[in-house]
Formats: structure tokens, C-alpha cells, sequence
């Protein structure tokens, strides 16, 4: 049956999510999907090349906050050739005829734009995040959910009890169907019932592990989607799932690889960092699922004296006699002499100054694009663009800060984020 699936009639929609106000600052001039990551990429194109990766190479972006970062991105990375009949798209959202408002949820945003898909005679759309980190073969998905016959398959992740509650939690019977859908089980209720039936049960599967989550990855028959979305309900997770379990075959594809919701500050940094591990749980190394990306052309990254361990560099980055240590660091930054890293993120920067205006930064006493020299700073995400003067002092000094913003920098879980075009004068303490 799955050989006779006309997959180029396959669509593939990235639903780019809200503000994005849990990433904030990060999120402040720029979408979730935006955001940069690992050093040279973007958020989205990780979604995005689990897309190509699997053949699928239609593919659709929902967004409507801060686009534009985001647009020029897709324009830059993004161009398939006239045979492949594939494309990236971004879909903001649109006052029409029909329509005058805001996206009001991912499954509102599906809606708004059937006129958009229905163009290209879709059998099937693949509904997928903007915000998730993951290696997923999704043709196998795809197989999996015709073979079943089912009408919606939802890729699901065994979760712990004490994880449970962040997720929606789905109940299964022998043959996968889903029966049942519960949003966040609070920790103190019981749901042993909801646990993983033995049959479908991963013989690999850590022994906690006994609930499964959603992940926010859909597969619906073309027909159904429309069907499940004639109504005025706006999200799929809270409403069109739950009502669609009533009615329609709906199975779950248990996915057993790494999987992260990188919502969150804490996420963002944790899974950031976790890169730089000797063997790190999502794999920018594997040949088989490369990461696509912007191709900049630019020059290596050059290493004037300097300490790395345990850390990334991207293409472009200048450093010199510095001590880099547990650390990412984006394209085009320059580290000046005697500074310090520990566990610090910086996104790099869109463009190098000339000497003409590293001259003219310091007749103003502005300091450069990147990190001063004689700095030392630990825990932090240095978003682009950022001018931190000499011998600053960042997140080192013991000193708590209450979540939230304090004016160039943000605090979070005890992360610091200095903010994107910020600039922290020489010699400041934070």
C-alpha cells in the first residue's frame, strides 16, 4: 500500500509557533525558529532538514512574530532546483478576504492557509515544530502511518511520571491506537492506567519510561485535516486531537532517538552546550542527516594562541591568547587576548568591522563587535552583535539575579543573556 503513496503529494508544514515569550530575549527581534543555534545554524533548520533528509521537500512555514530574520534566512539557505519540484515557504500571517486576524493557534494557522495548500492537491500533511531538536527518519514515519491505515498518527516520546506532567499524555492499546489524550497530568494524579501497554514497549526502554508523550509531530490524511478543522477550534494539542480521538483512527508512531523541547532558556542552553560533549546527544557529525544551513562563504576560523577545550568554533571566529573552555561559538566572533570562556554561547556576528569604524568605535568609546579583551565570563548566551568592552566580568562574581530583564542583560535559571546589539562598557561587573 505504501508503494503506491505519491510522496511528492506530501506536504510538510513548520508551525513557527507564538512570541516565543519563554525564549525571550532571544525571541525579542527575531521568531523562535530564528534563533540561532550550534553556532552556524538556525532553529528551523533542524525541522527543516529532517524534511529533506526524508525526501520531503515541500514545505511550508507558519509564523507571524518578528518574520523577517527569519525570511531572509530561508532566502539564503533555501533553494531547491527547478527539477526537484521542492520549495520552502514562508507563510506569515495575512489579512485576507476571509480572514482579518492573527494566528489564534497552530491549527488556526493550518486553516487559514488550506487556500495555500490546496493548490498543491496535498494527500497528506506532515505537521512539525519550529522549536524541537531531533534526527528523525520521517519517511519511516510516513510508511508506518499508511501502513496503519489510520487516519492521524502522532509521534510520541516515552517520558518518566515526573515529565508526564509537561506533556500531553496518550493512552494506546495493543495495536498502538490511541484511545485516550490528557493535557499535563498534575503530579499528584494517578494515571497508572496510562502506562505503556507491554506489547509496545521497546525492550530498550528505561524502566521509568513507562508513559508516552506527544511530540507536537502529526501526520494527517489530507482529507481528514480538512475535515477535523472545519470548526472555530484553534489548537491542536488542547482541542482538534482530543475531538478527533471520538471519531477517527488515530495511532501513535513511538519514536525512541533523542528528542528536545528547546522552548526555554534553560533548554536552549543546556542543549546548546551538550553539542560540545565527546559524544553528544543530537549528532552534528552524522553524515547521513546533515544539518542544512545558510552557506556563508566564510574564511576558517583563525586560533591566535589560544586554549580550547571542550568547545565549538564556527567558520570566521578570530581568537586570540584566550582560554576557551565547555563553549559555542558563532560565526564571526572575535575573542581579544586574556579573555576567559566557560560555558558561554555566543551567536557571532552578521558582519566584521572595518578599521574604518573600529577607529571611529573608539573615538566614541564604543568598544568592538565581540568580546574586549581581559574579560572573563561563564554561564552566558552573548546573543549577535554584542560589544563587551575590556575587562568585564560576567556571571562570575557569585552575585543572584532575579529572573528577568535588568536593562542590556536578562537572567534566567541563573543564565545570563546579554542582549542582541547590547553594549556593556569596559570594566563592568554583571
Amino acid at each position: 500500500m505504501s508503494n503506491k503513496v505519491d510522496t511528492s503529494r506530501v506536504l510538510s508544514l513548520i508551525l513557527g509557533g507564538g512570541k516565543g515569550t519563554r525564549l525571550y530575549p532571544l525571541t525579542k527581534d527575531r521568531s523562535k525558529p530564528a534563533v540561532s543555534f550550534g553556532g552556524k545554524y538556525r532553529i528551523v533548520d533542524i525541522p527543516l532538514s529532517n524534511c529533506i533528509n526524508s525526501g520531503f521537500k515541500k514545505i511550508y512555514l507558519l509564523t507571524q512574530f518578528n518574520s523577517a530574520s527569519l525570511h531572509m534566512h530561508i532566502t539564503n539557505s533555501y533553494n531547491f532546483d527547478r527539477f526537484s519540484k521542492g520549495f520552502v515557504e514562508i507563510l506569515a500571517a495575512e489579512q485576507t478576504l476571509e480572514h482579518s486576524g492573527w494566528y489564534e493557534g497552530t491549527a488556526d494557522s493550518v486553516r487559514k492557509n488550506f487556500v495555500h495548500f490546496k493548490a498543491q492537491n496535498p494527500s497528506h500533511y506532515i505537521i512539525l515544530s519550529g522549536d524541537q531538536l531531533y534526527h528523525m527518519d520521517l519517511k519511516a514515519f510516513f510508511n508506518a502511518h499508511v501502513a496503519s491505515g489510520a487516519d492521524v498518527t502522532i509521534a510520541t516520546t516515552a517520558v518518566n511520571r515526573r515529565d508526564a506532567s509537561g506533556f500531553g499524555i496518550m493512552k494506546i492499546d495493543d495495536k498502538n491506537r490511541i484511545t485516550e489524550f490528557m493535557e499535563k497530568p498534575k503530579p499528584d494524579l494517578n494515571i497508572d492506567d496510562w502506562k505503556i501497554p507491554a506489547s509496545a514497549r521497546d525492550p530498550d526502554l528505561a524502566p521509568e519510561k513507562e508513559y508516552l508523550a506527544s511530540m507536537g509531530i502529526y501526520i494527517f490524511n489530507a482529507s481528514t485535516m480538512e475535515e477535523v478543522l472545519d470548526n472555530d477550534k484553534t489548537d491542536f494539542g488542547k482541542e482538534i486531537i482530543p475531538m478527533a480521538i471520538k471519531t477517527k483512527k488515530i495511532n501513535s508512531y513511538i519514536f525512541d532517538g533523542y528528542w528536545e523541547d528547546i522552548g526555554t532558556i534553560r533548554s536552549f542552553y543546556e542543549a546548546t552546550l551538550d553539542l560540545t560533549n565527546p559524544e553528544p546527544k543530537f549528532n552534528l557529525f552524522d553524515e547521513a542527516q546533515p544539518i542544512y544551513t545558510h552557506a556563508r562563504n566564510l574564511p576558517p576560523c583563525k586560533m591566535n594562541h589560544a586554549d580550547i577545550t571542550a568547545s565549538l568554533t564556527s567558520d570566521g571566529c578570530i581568537i586570540t591568547d584566550s582560554m576557551v573552555t565547555k563553549s559555542v561559538i558563532g560565526v564571526r566572533s572575535i575573542v581579544e587576548a586574556g579573555t576567559i570562556l566557560k560555558g558561554t554561547i555566543i551567536m557571532g556576528a552578521d558582519y566584521y568591522e572595518s578599521p574604518e569604524e573600529k577607529e571611529s568605535n573608539k573615538k566614541a568609546g564604543l568598544p568592538n563587535i565581540g568580546i574586549g579583551k581581559h574579560c572573563h565570563i561563564e554561564k552566558t548566551i552573548i546573543d549577535k552583535n554584542a560589544r563587551i568592552g575590556e575587562n568585564c566580568q560576567i556571571n562570575v562574581s557569585g552575585k543572584k539575579y532575579e529572573d528577568g530583564d535588568h536593562g542590556n542583560f536578562y537572567s534566567a535559571d541563573g543564565i545570563i543573556v546579554i542582549r542582541k546589539n547590547a553594549v556593556i562598557p569596559a570594566g563592568t561587573i554583571i
